[in-house]
């Protein structure tokens, strides 16, 4: 079994919590009860319905042993308390780039969300990031090539 710790805020602890309740207490209720009724029908072999559903629930119970694994094993990351610091997991964090200002915040891998600026601390900008503070810079290889960032603000 795979012990690797997975780190995540409240927040995104409360999403995975809400999704596993919804997903054991009233997804798979649903789909059991279609599966129940598909081969209620009769001939299974030539029955759409019940290979459909007989799939959903394949998925959505390999879904809740993943939930249950990563529930498991979830680190809820602390918020920082003093602006300014250096940046660790669950930092927001502002950067200027060619002029440009950008604000990431640093999240557990399996909260990240490029396009909502939730970055891993496991990418390539979030682990450049790690332990740096106001000032500094940090740089970052890019598809485009190289990527100077400065850091601004650590919250």
């Amino acid at each position: 079994m795979d012990t690797k710790k997975i780190y995540l805020t409240k927040e995104g602890l409360a999403e995975l919590k809400k999704e596993y309740d919804q997903l054991v207490n009233v997804k798979r209720p649903e789909v059991l009860a279609r599966v129940t009724q598909a081969r209620n029908m009769g001939d299974l072999s030539e029955n759409a319905e019940y290979v459909a559903s007989r799939e959903e629930l394949t998925f959505i119970d390999g879904r809740i042993d993943e939930l249950e694994i990563i529930l498991k094993q979830a680190i809820v990351i602390r918020e920082a308390k003093t602006s300014n610091s250096a940046v660790k997991l669950g930092s927001t964090v502002i950067l200027h780039s060619n002029g440009k200002k950008e604000i990431f915040t640093v999240v557990g891998e399996w909260e990240a969300d490029p396009t909502n600026k939730k970055i891993s601390h496991e990418s390539p900008l979030g682990k450049v990031l790690l332990g740096k503070k106001v000032g500094e810079k940090v740089q970052v290889e890019a598809p485009a090539g190289k990527i100077i960032y400065s850091i601004v603000s650590v919250k």
